[in-house]
């Protein structure tokens, strides 16, 4: 890239490093509550005006109740017997990140794909920003196609890069300049 380049990390420059370890309370304890599979006293870990940032698929939620009612009870419909494990945490001052897998039976209809009774792996990375004590917003990627894939649903048809990985097609290069 030539030229001046876009300015980078601009919601974490002013973070406040004295404000980590509240972070992780804050953080370890919503993990807690979710997974016992809490939903009407959430409150206790966003702000009301919270918002839930999802990637294609799972949509963007504008305040707690919308979280509530578009994200934590349609996914506890779909997927019972649900377990989080984040596989790895950091914790920046009021900023929190982590990856991990949710591992659940689909137990309702998901995608439009009705229950199968499998027990599927979701696999997700969280970005949390905490102020005074409770989350305010959440980036999230939540690998919807991964649960489609090993529900015999292939979302992609067939053109995923996978493909390139397998041999079965061969991965296009730019052109030379």
């Amino acid at each position: 890239m030539k030229g001046s380049r876009p300015e980078q990390a601009v919601l974490t420059r002013d973070t406040d490093m004295s404000k980590t370890e509240d972070t992780r309370r804050v953080i370890e304890t919503m993990v807690d509550g979710l997974n016992d599979h809490r939903i009407d006293d959430i409150g206790e870990f966003f702000t009301q005006g919270f918002r839930w940032m999802g990637n294609q698929g799972c949509g963007t939620k504008t305040g707690l109740k919308e979280f509530q009612d578009n994200w934590q009870r349609p996914f506890q419909a779909a997927f019972s017997d649900k377990t989080c494990i984040d596989e790895a945490r950091l914790y920046m001052g009021e900023w929190a990140a982590a990856f991990g897998r949710q591992e659940a039976t689909h137990s309702g209809e998901f995608l439009g794909i009705a229950p199968t009774g499998k027990r599927v792996e979701i696999r997700y990375m969280d970005f949390w920003k905490v102020v005074d004590g409770k989350i305010v917003d959440n980036w999230v990627n939540v690998d919807f196609a991964h649960v489609a894939a090993q529900l015999g649903v292939d979302i992609f048809n067939g053109e995923g890069w996978e493909a390139y990985d397998r041999g079965e097609k061969e991965a296009p290069r730019p052109e030379a300049k």
